[in-house]
């Protein structure tokens, strides 16, 4: 069974005014909520069961499920009302209302892009853990060896880098960013043992990636947006537009540099 995971929890303080009196799950762009394209993309690739993780405007956005029937999939509510845990404590407390023999896409609700989520989920079976990366310019990037491992995480604007590996490692490994979409393989729960409720996934990844395969697949023709502010949402509705967000047309994935 195909599974998922939605990132809907969060407060989204940079969509203010909307988020005053609505999630930042609901906002619309091109006339439906950033909840119902993302949920739509991944039913497209062959989803059968989302988890939904939710905190501001919590019943909101189960109402807005309800109301929609569930858009006909088995779809699941994690609730963070009490408190934010971060993507990596989220994805803890949701453990539960997963299937523990299939892997977990892994989706932040704000995020729009070209990927096809069903080739990208097929090519990273085999690995603890699948990041999506690409070319993009950023100041901080993810670090991968030449069979395309993690093997830590750089700020190249203050020259922070984090990683369980030397220095003679990280020094020639190669940057890619980091498309906040990645599948999850529930075989890493166990090593969740021990971290506190609230944690960034990113940061158990690089505390494991010594001891897990946990590899980039790198997407070089990736569109992608994060609709996080108010300027960007008319710029959004064309880019759902351009990039037809319902096509589900193969298209190839390249994990070698």
């Amino acid at each position: 069974m195909m599974q998922a995971m939605i990132f809907a929890a969060g407060l989204g303080t940079r969509l203010k005014p909307l988020t005053d009196t609505m999630p930042k799950a609901l906002v619309s762009v091109a006339g439906r909520p950033l909840l119902e394209h993302t949920v739509m993309r991944l039913k497209a690739a062959g989803v059968e069961r989302i988890v939904v993780n939710v905190h501001h405007f919590a019943s909101q956005i189960a109402d807005f499920l309800a109301a929609n029937g569930n858009f006909g999939m088995d779809i699941r509510v994690s609730d963070e009302t009490a408190a934010l845990l971060d993507t990596g404590g989220g994805i803890k407390a949701a453990a539960p209302l997963f299937d523990v023999s299939s892997p977990i896409l892994i989706h932040n609700v704000d995020i729009l892009s070209n990927v096809d989520l069903s080739a990208f989920y097929a090519a990273s079976v085999a690995n603890a853990a699948t990041l999506l990366v690409s070319s993009r310019k950023t100041s901080r990037y993810l670090l991968f060896d030449d069979d395309m491992r993690l093997v830590g995480w750089t700020n190249v604007a203050t020259g922070e880098v984090r990683s369980p590996y030397p220095a003679a490692v990280t020094s020639v490994a190669h940057r890619y960013a980091f498309s906040g979409i990645h599948i999850f393989s529930p075989e890493l729960f166990p090593l969740f043992g021990g971290l506190p409720d609230k944690f960034g996934i990113i940061d158990f990844y690089l505390g494991v990636c010594d001891r897990v395969v946990i590899r980039g697949c790198v997407k070089d023709d990736l569109r992608l947006m994060d609709v996080g502010k108010l300027d960007t949402l008319a710029e959004a509705e064309a880019f759902v537009q351009d990039i037809q967000i319902y096509n589900t047309d193969v298209q190839i994935y390249n994990t070698d540099i």
